[in-house]
């Protein structure tokens, strides 16, 4: 554990019980959250590798056009 968290759950326990269980529930759905989000990145890791390594050969073969982030793909230049 960090020094920063532990100074957190330290910090914590000055509140009363149901401010600490309040704080409780929101860290544990916090953390849940945020392994949920690693799990789905690490699950997609493999597709976006491929993903990447086809637009990479793709522009190598010239076969892709510069578009601006606004300008939808089937739109000619």
């Amino acid at each position: 554990m960090t020094k920063l968290l532990s100074k957190a759950f330290e910090k914590a326990s000055e509140l009363s019980d149901d401010s600490q269980d309040l704080l409780a529930k929101r860290l544990l759905e916090e953390i849940e959250d945020e392994l949920k989000w690693n799990r789905s990145f690490d699950d997609s890791k493999a597709v976006l590798n491929s993903l990447a390594a086809k637009a990479i050969e793709q522009s190598k073969e010239h076969k892709t056009r510069k578009i601006g982030f606004d300008q939808p793909s089937h739109q000619q230049q």
